[in-house]
């Protein structure tokens, strides 16, 4: 049994115009949470390096990069699967986003799930002292402001 969140939103661009905001413009339109920060700095600007592999970064003021995930599943413009890591997770951990950009006639349904974070310990700083479903409800609530922001720009 694993936990997930899943938020789903219509944009009104292509399932291609959708991939690309959402790989290529993630720095402009990536929102901090602080419950769901990668590391313990300011915020920084997040990047993916495209293509089956590539990583997902955060870069910092001072210019320290931060690896938060790499590609998992580089399908473009259909379906893209990353993992997720914070600085606060123990060592070994990883969550799993999938992302899935589908054609609804003139609209593209960008769907997100976020998926793993059964796996973080109970005491972990990353859980803020959340019991599994306020977790998981405030994770929710950020990727539905992730992606209304993500809309803004495709």
């Amino acid at each position: 049994m694993t936990s997930k969140v899943y938020v789903a939103l219509r944009v009104k661009a292509s399932p291609e115009r959708a991939f690309q905001a959402f790989v290529e413009e993630i720095g402009a339109w990536w929102r901090p949470n602080t419950l769901f920060q990668t590391t313990p700095r300011a915020p920084g600007v997040l990047a993916f390096e495209p293509g089956q592999g590539g990583r997902l970064t955060e870069t910092l003021a001072n210019g320290k990069v931060f690896e938060i995930g790499r590609i998992l599943d580089w399908e473009p413009p259909r379906r893209l699967v990353f993992s997720w890591r914070q600085a606060n997770f123990p060592p070994d951990l990883r969550t799993e986003v999938e992302v899935c950009f589908q054609s609804v006639g003139e609209e593209t349904r960008v769907s997100v799930e976020h998926r793993g974070f059964h796996q973080v310990p109970a005491d972990s700083a990353a859980r803020h002292g959340f019991s599994d479903q306020l977790l998981l409800t405030r994770l929710g609530d950020w990727w539905r402001v992730l992606l209304a922001s993500m809309a803004e720009v495709a």
